[in-house]
């Protein structure tokens, strides 16, 4: 007999095929977030573009498969946003503002960034999350494979500790 871990988010259930419009709770530092992930290419093109509106403490993570200099723009985006980018430890190295239709690019500073979380206009103060604070990366490792998606691919290694959650008991 084998068990199969079903992961629950919100009032989501599934078992590595859930789609980009599910809501994942990811933490930073001890703030739960409602984050969806923006993972393929065409995800991360359209981001948040038409959406008139954010529910407080909801957001967006866009994942890279390696660190580098992000760019990201507002173009058909309605709503005030910061963005915050995080290396690949999960520490948050910057937050920028991000304008309500700008088509100019916003570029993290550092070449060292791996993830970046939209949220609404003050969303990181309102979290009290600031330069340094961590990105919970067992959340992100559990929501990748909600989808279906390998978290090495993105610079999530196993852990110990996710190692032993992952283990299926042998011999019923």
């Amino acid at each position: 007999v084998r068990i199969v871990q079903v992961a629950t988010f919100g009032d989501k259930v599934g078992t590595g095929n859930l789609g980009p419009d599910t809501w994942f709770d990811i933490r930073i530092n001890s703030k739960k977030l409602q984050l969806q992930l923006a993972i393929s290419q065409e995800e991360r093109g359209k981001g948040l573009m038409h959406r008139k509106s954010l529910t407080h403490g909801h957001g967006m993570l866009f994942l890279s498969e390696e660190p580098e200099r992000q760019s990201f723009w507002m173009k058909n985006t309605w709503i005030p946003l910061d963005i915050g980018f995080f290396d690949p430890a999960g520490a948050l190295i910057e937050v920028r503002k991000l304008h309500p239709h700008e088509e100019e690019s916003v570029k993290s500073n550092s070449a060292k960034a791996l993830f970046a979380i939209e949220l609404n206009r003050n969303g990181y103060r309102d979290a009290n999350a600031s330069v340094g604070a961590k990105l919970n990366l067992d959340d992100l490792r559990t929501a990748l494979e909600a989808r279906g998606i390998d978290p090495s691919k993105h610079g999530l290694r196993v852990t110990a500790e996710s190692a032993l959650n992952d283990r299926s008991p042998s011999g019923c």
